[in-house]
Order: structure tokens, then C-alpha cells, then sequence
């Protein structure tokens, strides 16, 4: 199967958590997986088992934005230079797609590989917002790359991008939370815990997003109760304490087959949802999102920043799907 997921929830709900135990889960099966960490409190790297260092040092996607648009606008005519894309920018013919299993200036520039008890993963981050930024960017300009990949990446049979959202509603700020083939919401049994959810299907009602709920820090019935008064038939799986969980939090992971039982048949639940997903994917819609997203972009903000008209970027006949040919590097 080829799936994107996403991550989300409000700050300190466990989702980056949540989201290192599905990307170590994927890897048991030995498929490909790409990881990206698109929050604005970088932790996913350490989640994976980095140390601070490591996971400091991991290239910062938004810094090589010049480098990501010139290689995804190849050869595509609609595009007259890189310094004409935003975040939106839907590819067309002639744009170079990005594919799981390869190799690639982008992810030779931004991935890293990253060593689990099963297998290797690549790794991607945003970069966190640094003082630099403050008054003069928003994080949205970072998460951008993120998008612009997503807008352009191809994927096949067996492989999985998963994506640890920022937290709260701030992927609503772009088309980025269209993305995906399946969002898991974590949510913890509280009031503040389940705003964010109603907030994400409000929002994604519209878009055809499918979204289950994943509850975290449940200790008894009366909060599994609370949840599916909440979300109702959305709530798929709750995850209580783990003393697994809390060594890695110590820097002191034990070998991933440890986890305790209960949370490896949550993972399971997490994957079967994701497979009963599989084939629901619609290219032309997908397609239609971006295209959607881009023009509105392009309206409110990016033909006055970029002095170009953007909608003219919107190759009408081109649609994303398996199989598409791409124009390979020089």
C-alpha cells in the first residue's frame, strides 16, 4: 500500500510520541518510510531514538527552499524561475516528482537516515523557529517545504510518509492538512483535549480528509467513556501510561519488541486503519486540493510577493497519480 499519515493534536497530547511508535511499527515490516518532523517544538528526531546533538544537527528543510523548488520545477514551462513558486505551487508536466524509494538533491540535502531496532528510516524536519524568525517570519514559511515535497511526492506500493504535525489547527493555514490519506488525531480524555478535534473535523468536513481519533494518557474506563461521548465513531484506539515509553523519554529505550503488549495491538489497530484506507485515494481530487489551495494562495498573498500571476502556474490537463513519468535529473 502507499499511504501518507499525518500526526495531529494539541500541544502536549503525545502525538510526536504516538507518531515515533507507528514509524518504528512501519519499519518492523520492512517497508520504506520516510518521517517528517513538521512541528514547530522539534522532538521527533529524539522520539526516534537521536540524542539532542543528532537530532540538532539534522538539516533544516526550510533552509534549503531555493534548493527544493529549482529541483521540482524541472523542466515545467508554466514555472518561469524557483524564485515564482510558493508552498502551493502544484506540479505539471515537465515538474520533477519525488518518489519514496530513491535518491535525490532533496533528500541527499534535507533526509537523514536514522537507525531503528528494525530497519532504517529517513528522517526530515522542518528546522525549529529560531529567534532569527521572530517579527519577520512565520513558521508557515518553514512548513512550506514540507507541503511544496508533498504537493510533488509520488508514492508506491509499500511505502509510508508520516508526518508529525504542528500542533493545535495551524495546518489550516495552508492545503497541507489535504495531503494525506489518513489523519490521526490524538487526543487526550479532556475538554482542551478534544477542542482540537472538533476544530479539524469542522474544518476538514469539506475535503473529504478521513480522520480517527486517537486517545492517549486514558487511565480507566470513565475517560475511554468521556472520548466516545466526545468524538463518537471516530474514536478508533485509547493508549495509556507505558513504562516503555517513559524510559525512551529517559534517553533509555528498550528493544522495540518490548513494548508492552496492549500499545503493540494499538500500533496494529493504527496500521489496519491505514490498510482499510488503502484505495480510497483520488488522484483527481487530490489534484484538484492543490490546484485549489494554490490559487487561493496566490490570490490573497503570492502574485504580490512573487510580482507573477500564479494561477498561470496550473497545468489544467496534469494529475498526480502512480506511474507518472517525471523528468529525471541532468
Amino acid at each position: 500500500m502507499n499511504m501518507k499519515i499525518a500526526f495531529v493534536g494539541k500541544g502536549g497530547s503525545g502525538k510526536t510520541t504516538l507518531s515515533s511508535l507507528f514509524i518504528r511499527h512501519l519499519a518492523t515490516t520492512g517497508s520504506p518510510v520516510i518521517a517528517v518532523d513538521a512541528d514547530i517544538n522539534q522532538h521527533l528526531g529524539t522520539a526516534l531514538g537521536l540524542d539532542e546533538s543528532e537530532a540538532a544537527a539534522l538539516p533544516a528543510m526550510g533552509a534549503h527552499l531555493p534548493l527544493i523548488k529549482e529541483y521540482l520545477r524541472g523542466a515545467n514551462p508554466r514555472i518561469a524561475s524557483a524564485e515564482t513558486m510558493i508552498k502551493t505551487t502544484p506540479p505539471g508536466e515537465g515538474s520533477r516528482l519525488l518518489r519514496v524509494r530513491e535518491d535525490n538533491p532533496v533528500y541527499d540535502a534535507c533526509a537523514r537516515p536514522v537507525r531503528l531496532d528494525h530497519g532504517e528510516i529517513r528522517l526530515m524536519a522542518t528546522g525549529p523557529f529560531t529567534e532569527t524568525d521572530l517579527g519577520v517570519a512565520c513558521y508557515h514559511s518553514k512548513v512550506g517545504a514540507v507541503e511544496l515535497c508533498l504537493n510533488h511526492l509520488v508514492d508506491g506500493p509499500d511505502e509510508y510518509v508520516v508526518v508529525d504535525m504542528t500542533a493545535g489547527s495551524d495546518s489550516f493555514a495552508s492545503g497541507m492538512f489535504t495531503r494525506f490519506d489518513m489523519t490521526f488525531l490524538v487526543a487526550e480524555p479532556t475538554r482542551k483535549g478534544v477542542s482540537v478535534y472538533r476544530q479539524y473535523k469542522e474544518y476538514a468536513r469539506d475535503f473529504g480528509v478521513a480522520l480517527r481519533v486517537v486517545g492517549n494518557k486514558v487511565q480507566g474506563l470513565d475517560d475511554v467513556d468521556f472520548l466516545r461521548e466526545e468524538v463518537g465513531d471516530d474514536l478508533l484506539v485509547t493508549v495509556g501510561h507505558s513504562d516503555w515509553v517513559r524510559a525512551m523519554e529517559k534517553g533509555r529505550p528498550a528493544r522495540f519488541e518490548l513494548l508492552e503488549s496492549d500499545n503493540q495491538a494499538a500500533l496494529r489497530t493504527l496500521h489496519r486503519a491505514v490498510a482499510d484506507a488503502y484505495g480510497h485515494r483520488d488522484w483527481e481530487r487530490y489534484t484538484r486540493q492543490m490546484v485549489h489551495f494554490h490559487l487561493k494562495n496566490a490570490e490573497s498573498w503570492g502574485n504580490a510577493k512573487t510580482g507573477a500571476d500564479l494561477a498561470a502556474q496550473v497545468d489544467p490537463a496534469f494529475v498526480l497519480r502512480e506511474g507518472i513519468g517525471a523528468v529525471q535529473p541532468a
